[in-house]
């Protein structure tokens, strides 16, 4: 259980990400590996926290293109400085996962969150980044033989492309060879059953359990 000290360093580095605060935030990093808090964590729970409340406020129109591409930048920078004490040590190879945000969608950050989750966590991930066709995602599940197509969605207007990459796999007979999975901010677990997609993650946590559940399919 976080406790109240634990709580409001990662309070203080979504408040750092929404207000795009740099001072804040380098000292809340330092702050919350001072106090022990697990770079994951504090990646999950604070920094991704933060992200989501700014992409929110944009969808709404509350917030403008450079005040997202600011917070995103800062949570990006702030990312790869927890990477670094991450430790260099790894699991034992669970699975391959090809992972990437569809064709139309360049919103990659909680993409980036759910590659650092799964790939520390024994998962080897191909990151075929942003605006990715769907076609594109089947050539290189073939080519690493994956055991997973993971892709991301952050817009209603791109959902479609999950769809379409469930008919594709129908259509070429790897239905069963591909265990797909899906996520992004207007996806639901509803949607994934109406596309046929065989689980969906609301965040990097729940990725990594629907991955390994996946695996054991």
């Amino acid at each position: 259980m976080t406790n109240s000290n634990d709580a409001a360093i990662l309070k203080d580095l979504s408040d750092a990400v929404i207000n795009t605060d740099k001072t804040l935030l380098e000292t809340t990093i330092k702050n919350g590996l001072d106090a022990g808090i697990e770079p994951l964590e504090m990646i999950e729970n604070g920094l991704s926290r933060g992200m989501q409340e700014v992409g929110m406020e944009f969808e709404m129109g509350r917030r403008f293109l450079p005040q997202l591409m600011m917070s995103a930048n800062l949570m990006t920078d702030a990312v790869k400085e927890l990477q670094e004490y991450m430790g260099n040590e790894k699991a034992d190879k669970i699975g391959t996962i090809v992972l990437g945000v569809v064709e139309g969608d360049v919103h990659d950050i909680g993409k980036n969150i759910v590659k650092i989750f799964l790939s520390v966590n024994g998962f080897e991930v191909i990151d075929l980044g942003r605006d990715v066709l769907i076609t594109t995602f089947i050539t290189k599940a073939k080519e690493v033989n994956a055991d997973i197509i993971a892709t991301s969605a952050l817009m209603t207007s791109t959902m479609v492309a999950q769809k379409s990459l469930e008919e594709m796999l129908k259509e070429q007979g790897l239905k069963n060879k591909y265990r797909t999975l899906i996520g992004g901010a207007p996806c639901t677990e509803h949607w994934a059953e109406k596309i046929g997609a065989d689980a969906y993650a609301e965040d990097a946590a729940s990725a990594y359990g629907k991955a390994l559940e996946l695996m054991n399919k």
